[in-house]
């Protein structure tokens, strides 16, 4: 009967641990649709005083989101030196999630430099920086890419296991922006979309580049295969800054005028859906938002103020169909941020109509619309858990929105008064809200 009762009581034990590990592995969370799993009680009323558990202070700032892991924090950024003699440097952070205190700090990259660039190590543009991809982790490593190319595998105690540079490897991007397209990790592989231009960009770059999509060896960061993504778009519009998700053993990428899934085993393209750029005439419509799936559909943004499409792929004929747009709701669009998938619902960020809206995933009519309040941007990606959907403006303030009725449940201001660019989506784990400001990371419990 002990032996039995003991057997029961591992049997329990092993379950209670795979139910409650909620980790964070990659900018979307667990499920890649920005929901967290678990059944965790989170925090709804905090500011940068109340709640916190542990705040750490960063040396520059980045729009990457944290990473949890089991018991460590995963973060890229930047050191830049307050005297301006030092060399700026991008860093590959880890973090103890029960302190706050940093674990290890190393300056990841290969020094690589492409093209014309402005010669400062970390930056290409005023809005944004090379650490702005967000790291992506499994129980064992843990791999960060830098928007100059750097891709770095580490362990998790810091030991070095890889490093290689994409530019390097397959030639200078051709990006108006900082590329910053965060890689993804599906079935123990490694995957990064590289969707740019053809042409050359303010000197920088090269005449007939591809876009393309890379299979990485997590072990040994080597190349398993790479895929070609062709498209009829012109000059910004072929230009991508979102990643890859996957979905029932799909690979979704949006960029280009188009969304597409690909056999994560090849790279071969299973469909394609598009274009919401008819004629290709609109040259400057990067793309941004990742696609998000769920209920059946899979949610793509078209940039600047045009409609939000659902897509209902059919597996049967390896095709898909337009189930539905928010054409006729005008005020439902995004240009920047990520849709969200919880609760069996979309909930749309309008960082250009400065709303959240929650739509029915069979024919996308509106359940609720909460106006957003400030003069700021909203252009992080929402996040959630527990009834609530967490969101930061660029001045680093928080709302925690109900998911039930949109009411906003809590405002915090968490950065500084003059902060501005703050782009960072809010990471959940474990009951546990992280929230990464210009010069600070808060652990709120």
């Amino acid at each position: 009967m002990k032996k039995i009762q003991r057997t029961l009581l591992l049997a329990s034990l092993f379950i209670w641990h795979i139910v409650v590990k909620a980790d964070w592995p990659n900018w979307r969370g667990p499920s890649y649709n920005g929901a967290a799993q678990g059944q965790f009680t989170y925090p709804s009323t905090f500011n940068s005083e109340i709640g916190v558990k542990w705040v750490l202070d960063l040396t520059g700032s980045s729009a990457s989101t944290p990473i949890i892991v089991g018991d460590k924090v995963f973060l890229s950024g930047t050191y830049i030196p307050e005297d301006k003699e030092g060399k700026p440097q991008l860093l590959a952070m880890s973090i103890d999630r029960k302190t706050g205190k940093l674990l290890w700090s190393q300056k990841a990259g290969t020094g690589y430099q492409p093209g014309k660039l402005d010669g400062t190590p970390v930056q290409l543009d005023s809005r944004s920086n090379y650490s702005s991809p967000s790291p992506v982790a499994t129980d064992e490593l843990v791999v960060f890419f830098y928007g100059n190319g750097d891709l770095v595998g580490y362990k998790h105690d810091g030991d070095l296991l890889w490093i290689r540079n994409i530019q390097k490897d397959y030639g200078d991007f051709c990006f108006q922006w900082t590329f910053s397209a965060s890689p993804t990790i599906y079935k123990g592989r490694l995957y990064l979309p590289v969707l740019q231009r053809d042409e050359q960009v303010h000197g920088r770059g090269r005449l007939n580049a591809e876009s393309f999509l890379l299979c990485i060896e997590l072990s040994s960061g080597e190349t398993i295969w790479k895929h070609v993504r062709n498209t009829p778009s012109r000059k910004e519009s072929r230009e991508a800054f979102s990643t890859i998700i996957p979905h029932k053993d799909q690979l979704l990428v949006a960029g280009g005028d188009f969304l597409t899934a690909h056999d994560p085993k090849d790279g071969k393209e299973l469909w394609r859906w598009g274009t919401w750029n008819p004629g290709h005439k609109q040259e400057w419509w990067r793309l941004v938002p990742s696609p998000v799936a769920g209920a059946g559909r899979v949610l793509v943004c078209a940039p600047k103020n045009a409609p939000v499409y659902a897509i209902s792929p059919l597996s049967k004929e390896n095709s898909a169909e337009l189930a539905w747009d928010t054409g006729s709701e005008k005020s439902i669009t995004s240009d920047v941020p990520t849709p969200l998938f919880f609760e069996d619902y979309f909930y749309i960020l309008s960082d250009l109509r400065k709303n959240l809206t929650k739509v029915s995933p069979t024919d996308g009519s509106v359940i609720w619309k909460t106006d957003l309040p400030g003069k700021y941007k909203w252009r992080s990606s929402p996040t959630a858990a527990d009834g609530k959907i967490f969101l930061m403006n660029h001045n680093a303030e928080v709302l925690v929105v109900s998911s039930q009725n949109g009411l906003i449940l809590n405002s915090a201001k968490m950065g500084g008064d003059y902060d501005d660019l703050t782009r960072s989506s809010i990471a959940l784990s474990d009951g546990q809200v992280y929230i990464r400001t210009n010069k600070k990371l808060y652990c709120i419990e």
